[in-house]
């Protein structure tokens, strides 16, 4: 009988075993493509110039450089002189080696000196670096489908609890988007190592109008299915799942030479 026992407890060890390395194998072959979002703030009078700059020149190196274009857009309401723009490489060293050759290229060094002769274009660039969140689509061009107006939200979740807020979109958030006439850009958080990698979840919605954006998400915030999600997730996560103040929103429209539109 003891025999018995142990031989089926080490069958079953076994089994353990051989699935917990095929989980791993699972995940050391999950995508590794990164993300960058980067904001550049223009110098008084610049905006139009970096426009041009990125519309005649920039892009076109960076795929040469063998960087992905993803998207372009401005705020809505600019105050700051924002360009955000969207960038992607086949993983964390390609990006170092494409940003290399790139700044090396001496038809960039031609165009950006160029464009500086009356000063430089950009006062400050932010810079962050993302992966894709198992839930988000891969971030499609869709051109064809008519032009949208893009929101960028920016949630800082409650001390440990981007888990729980992570699980709430992929369960439910999603899904409730989609029935109010929400479409899904891409869903990220911070890469590996990033500030914000343990409590940040970055997205972007596309909406047919900015009305339409308005309407979606008030019928959305009055929906009993939802309500009662974020009552039951808050109840599991002692309180809200983001910070005060953690939801950030900006209405963006692409520029004309984003490849999203």
């Amino acid at each position: 009988m003891i025999r018995k026992t142990l031989h089926r407890f080490m069958t079953l060890l076994g089994l353990s075993l051989m699935s917990s390395s095929v989980v791993s194998a699972a995940e050391d072959s999950r995508p590794t493509r990164c993300y960058e979002m980067r904001t550049y703030f223009a110098a008084a009078g610049k905006l139009d110039a970096l426009h041009a700059r990125f519309r005649d020149h920039t892009t076109k190196l960076f795929t040469k450089h063998g960087m992905t274009n993803v998207g372009y857009w401005v705020p809505k309401d600019n105050a700051e002189n924002k360009l955000v723009y969207l960038l992607s490489y086949p993983d964390l060293a390609a990006r170092e080696a494409s940003w290399k050759a790139f700044q090396d290229d001496p038809e960039w060094k031609a165009a950006k000196d160029a464009s500086e002769v009356d000063g430089k274009l950009v006062e400050k660039v932010d810079s962050r670096f993302l992966s894709l969140t198992d839930f988000s689509p891969e971030p499609k061009d869709g051109a064809a489908e008519g032009a949208h107006v893009f929101e960028l939200r920016t949630y800082t979740a409650s001390p440990g609890n981007l888990p729980l807020l992570l699980d709430r979109f992929r369960q439910h958030t999603l899904g409730l988007f989609s029935r109010h006439g929400m479409e899904h850009f891409a869903y990220f958080t911070p890469a590996t190592g990033q500030a914000g990698e343990k409590d940040t979840l970055i997205y972007l919605l596309k909406h047919k109008s900015v009305e339409a954006q308005k309407a979606s998400f008030d019928a959305f915030r009055a929906d009993p299915e939802w309500v009662k999600v974020k009552e039951d997730s808050e109840k599991a996560g002692g309180g809200s799942l983001t910070i005060p103040d953690g939801v950030k929103s900006e209405t963006l429209t692409a520029t004309d030479y984003s490849p999203v539109k």
